[in-house]
């Protein structure tokens, strides 16, 4: 599970800085850059807080830090096609977004 990955990818999508999320949170900054880092890995509290703070569910960020070898999938492809619908689900959601848009993040392939 990489969890700094998650957090990167939920924290942009929302698109709050470090230090912005932590106060939100109510967390410490240099623990979010650790987790980020990959240094830490969150408490079941700690991810409890962020996914609150991003305004998305636990699972969903558990799914973003899911990698392969984590998940019984068959083709690879499809955990990054999970995550890619997962990221532009956030992104039409996230109400303290900057970067909302009505545009597809990622688009729909032929």
């Amino acid at each position: 599970m990489d969890y700094g990955k998650a957090l990167r990818l939920a924290r942009a999508i929302a698109g709050l800085q470090q230090k912005e999320l932590a106060e939100i949170a109510d967390l410490d900054p240099s623990h979010i850059s650790l987790i980020e880092k990959g240094k830490r890995k969150p408490s079941v509290g700690t991810l409890g807080k962020l996914a609150r703070a991003l305004q998305i569910p636990e699972h969903l960020m558990v799914l973003l830090a899911a990698e392969p070898q984590d998940l019984d999938i068959k083709d690879p492809e499809e955990l990054q096609r999970a995550t890619s619908s997962l990221a532009e689900l956030l992104l039409r959601h996230a109400t303290h977004s900057r970067f909302r848009s009505d545009l597809p993040l990622f688009p729909k392939r032929a």
